[in-house]
């Protein structure tokens, strides 16, 4: 019998460790499957207070697998699983006996996923000890840790944010339901692999993209000045702040009259740099001082000057003059005082908060993104919230069940596990025993045969339908005939968020266009848009209406500061480094409240979000499907950026200090987990303290267990720095101790790119086909022999649209043995399928060609694709 909560009639058993996998397993608890934790009768291997967030809503058995009558009770509940999550190295679940493969041979609609930290066939990397350190290094994380510390002269950096976890997670249990909504089809489950490792690599997806000939227009003035600095052979050693005059005006942070930093987020936008200058009183000023405000869209040789207004970046001179009075103007009020005003006129800008001040915030508990639960470890705590959420399920996912103690749940398990057979189980009633490699592989995708309309912009939007595509989803990506943001954020981002949609321009406010989007939404399963309440009214997209037209659609909405309740931020606008600012992550990095810096990485919450919102939209197409309910699918910035922090998102009354790594000096955590520099590069270490004895045997560090805890960084700081990289690696690696070379990206994405001439921009069709059908060659066919036996994967073509090389990460990290993946075309010039797809829609050509001459549609929003 079916009960309320989205998932409530899915079992899943959690085997994982640390972060990724009971993180996983978490969010499937929280839409209210019932999650059993299988442990080791000692417990958890991480002892944190992280797992009372990781482990809540779950029941805990603990089993010594190794005893064969205990595996043999880990069998009967697997039988009687939908979902087994397990993050191990490879190989030690098959030498329990619970490999994948035997599994769904014994549970056919099981769906299995693993979560290693790197491809379980990849023999360079399969059995390196994978820490989250050590993902980090081989991605490239801390060697390209921003601009700014590029120009500090600081290379590598830590950061002790845990993407690679977070990535994975978000995309495991995005996985997980894709192949749960599969299964209500096909009746059989699956067998999946998200490594960790390149699950980071589409996380960091826009560090690493890498564009042929790119105009100079497009690059920062700290980008300038590195050149510059490499040209002429100058170090880089700029001070923190120095570093500030070479950053936007209108992307950074102010000093405020409460002597706390305030982040402005309003570059590339056409009315957020006009209103900000409004707002702070300085509009008219500008103005007569000849501010440019030419079209972004143009080519830069038809602008009155060398910038606009419109577009990031700005020259020096126009930098200097902005950033000057703009810092005189913010003197004038409080950090929190204008952020009500930001935000009370649709304006992206925050003050800066550490984690801690986050977790204690008006907005972040009035809107639920923060719950309080009495935890009978920690007593009365507050703890992270949902990552996702549906729309009918916001007052369930406010209440949660403490984590369990070790173990309290083993009778009622067995009592379970003695009632319950595989016979009067209808769910699995399939007793199909066929190979899986045999019965189960499909020339299909998850989502063969659902249809998008995608209406968002930017990066954390366009992740959603990006990541469906993949699996066969059938997207149209509409935008308004006069783009709102710049070209840095339209184009050079939709390359790799718009691969394998299809464009139209439609001005969604027009009469003629909006009946355009309801035609579209006639014929669609899915809408996805990132927009707050009142801008969903104004559009006339809330849920209700776009229901009224198509009872089966579901909504996915995704913003910045929204929860399952509403608070005092939740229709503010923002971006992903507003969340950063608001959530203590800038404070972390940076080193304090005076020093913030960005975390490097472009897109470090957008993306999570964009994973978070698809799990939430896996969740929701289950329950249609099961149910008949469409609903709306939620996840904001806000939960991503908690996510991203899970390791120190919470506070009890007697919590330890927030003492983890920050600042800009900071190489590691602890003498053991730390970035060390040999004789001729840097490698990363992990490992267990345990491990101490075992470096002593290594003839360098023979001495290592007369050193004391206080001088031990010191002591293999001396040490490391006397050998190669690669002769730590190997005495090391002998030793089962995490080690890795700490890569670049760069280096990452020359070492796995792969080729690919076949993949073309979708002609133009000349005949209507099926509604939002088009031309199948937009998504290219199976690309999982592609990965064989790789970790990582970048596509690189020549987009003939572009008329540039473009090197992209490909969509590697959600591997599926019964179901294809596919690698997306390049993202088409915005507007190319405008026509194509009006004709589609019932237009006749006359229809289309008074459409484009009233400008309610378009083809194009500049001659060249990328304006130079």
């Amino acid at each position: 019998m079916l009960t309320t909560r989205p998932l409530s009639n899915l079992r899943v058993i959690d085997f994982g460790q640390y972060i990724a996998g009971p993180a996983v397993a978490m969010m499937l608890a929280d839409q209210g499957a019932e999650t059993i934790r299988v442990e080791p009768p000692t417990g958890p291997l991480w002892d944190s207070p992280t797992n009372a967030i990781l482990n809540r809503n779950k029941k805990s058995i603990a089993l010594d697998l190794k005893q064969e009558t205990e595996r043999q009770l880990c069998l009967q509940l697997i039988t009687s699983a939908d979902v087994v999550i397990e993050n191990f190295r490879p190989g030690v679940m098959q030498r329990l006996g619970l490999g994948a493969d035997e599994m769904l041979r014994l549970n056919p609609r099981l769906v299995y996923l693993s979560l290693p930290g790197f491809a379980h066939d990849d023999t360079e990397w399969a059995n390196v000890q994978a820490w989250e350190g050590v993902i980090a290094a081989a991605v490239g994380q801390y060697m390209d840790m921003g601009l700014n510390r590029v120009l500090m002269g600081i290379n590598p950096s830590f950061s002790p944010l845990p993407l690679a976890s977070a990535y994975a997670a978000a995309l495991g249990a995005t996985a997980v339901t894709l192949a749960l909504y599969s299964r209500e089809q096909t009746g059989q489950g699956d067998i999946i692999e998200v490594p960790l490792a390149a699950a980071m690599t589409e996380g960091l997806a826009y560090n690493s993209m890498q564009i042929e000939a790119l105009p100079e227009r497009y690059l920062s003035r700290r980008e300038r000045e590195i050149e510059r600095r490499q040209a002429a052979g100058l170090p880089m050693n700029l001070e923190y702040a120095d570093l500030q005059t070479y950053l936007d005006p209108f992307y950074r942070s102010y000093v405020c009259a409460n002597e706390r930093p305030f982040y402005v987020v309003s570059a590339s936008h056409t009315q957020h740099t006009v209103k900000t200058l409004q707002v702070l009183g300085l509009w008219e000023e500008m103005v007569a001082a000849g501010i440019p405000m030419d079209n972004p869209y143009l080519s830069s040789d038809q602008w009155s000057e060398a910038c606009t207004l419109l577009a990031y970046p700005f020259t020096k001179a126009w930098a200097d003059k902005l950033s000057a009075r703009m810092q005189d103007a913010f003197l004038q009020r409080s950090s929190f005082e204008w952020e009500e005003v930001f935000g009370q006129n649709g304006l992206p800008g925050a003050a800066h908060r550490t984690t801690q001040e986050w977790i204690n915030s008006e907005h972040a508990l009035a809107a639920g993104i923060i719950l309080e639960i009495d935890d009978p470890t920690y007593g009365h705590m507050r703890q992270a919230g949902n990552i996702g959420w549906l729309a009918s399920d916001s007052s369930n996912v406010l209440t949660k069940q403490p984590a369990p103690t070790l173990n309290q749940h083993r009778e009622e398990i067995l009592q379970q596990l003695d009632e319950l057979s595989l016979t009067n189980r209808s769910d699995h009633a399939s007793t199909h025993n066929a190979s899986v490699s045999q019965a189960t592989k499909s020339d299909q995708g998850w989502l063969t045969g659902i249809k998008i309309l995608d209406l968002t912009n930017v990066i954390a939007g366009p992740t959603i339908a990006s990541t469906f595509a993949r699996f066969g989803a059938e997207v149209i990506k509409v935008d308004n005939p006069k783009p709102t943001m710049d070209p840095w954020n339209t184009i050079i981002f939709g390359l790799q968020a718009n691969r394998g949609k299809r464009s139209m321009l439609v001005d969604l406010k027009a009469p003629e266009g909006q009946e355009i989007i309801r035609r579209l939404i006639e014929e669609v399963d899915i809408v996805t848009i990132n927009a707050v309440e009142p801008q969903l009214k104004r559009l006339g997209l809330t849920f209700s209406q776009i229901h009224a037209i198509n009872p089966r659609v579901i909504l996915c909405q995704i913003d910045a500061f929204g929860g399952p309740k509403s608070g005092p931020r939740s229709n503010y606008v923002g971006y992903d480094d507003l969340m950063q600012a608001s959530s203590g992550i800038m404070e972390r990095f940076g080193g304090s409240l005076s020093t913030p810096e960005e975390h490097a990485h472009l897109g470090t919450i957008d993306v999570l979000c964009g994973f978070c919102a698809a799990f939430a939209l896996g969740v929701a197409l289950i329950k249609r499907e099961q149910r008949g309910e469409p609903d709306v699918a939620r996840a904001s910035l806000a939960a991503a950026g908690q996510l991203l922090q899970l390791p120190f998102m919470y506070d009890y009354a007697t919590r330890a200090p927030f003492d983890e790594p920050r600042g800009r000096e900071s190489k590691g955590w602890g003498p053991f987990y730390h970035c060390y520099e040999a004789q001729d590069g840097w490698f990363f270490l992990g490992a267990k303290l345990e491990k101490r004895s075992e470096l002593a045997t290594i003839p360098e560090l023979f001495d290592i267990m007369t050193i004391s805890d206080e001088e031990l960084t010191d002591y293999l700081i001396a040490k490391f720095r006397g050998r190669p990289v690669s002769y730590w690696n190997e005495a090391l690696r002998a030793r089962d101790i995490g080690i890795c070379d700490i890569a670049s990206m760069s280096e990452v994405r020359a070492q796995n790119l792969f080729q690919d001439d076949s993949v073309s921009v979708v002609g133009r069709s000349t005949e209507p086909t099926n509604i939002l059908g088009g031309d199948k060659s937009n998504i290219k066919a199976d690309f999982k022999t592609k990965l064989i036996g790789k970790t990582f994967a970048f596509n690189q073509y020549y987009h003939p649209e572009l008329e540039r090389v473009v090197d992209l990460c490909a969509p590697s990290a959600i591997r599926p043995h019964c179901t294809q993946i596919r690698l997306p075309s390049p993202a088409s010039k915005y507007g190319h399928h405008t026509r194509e797809i009006l004709r589609e829609l019932g237009y006749s050509l006359a229809d289309i060609e008074s459409l484009l001459v009233k400008q309610a549609v378009s083809e194009s929003w500049s001659e060249q694709y990328l304006p130079d």
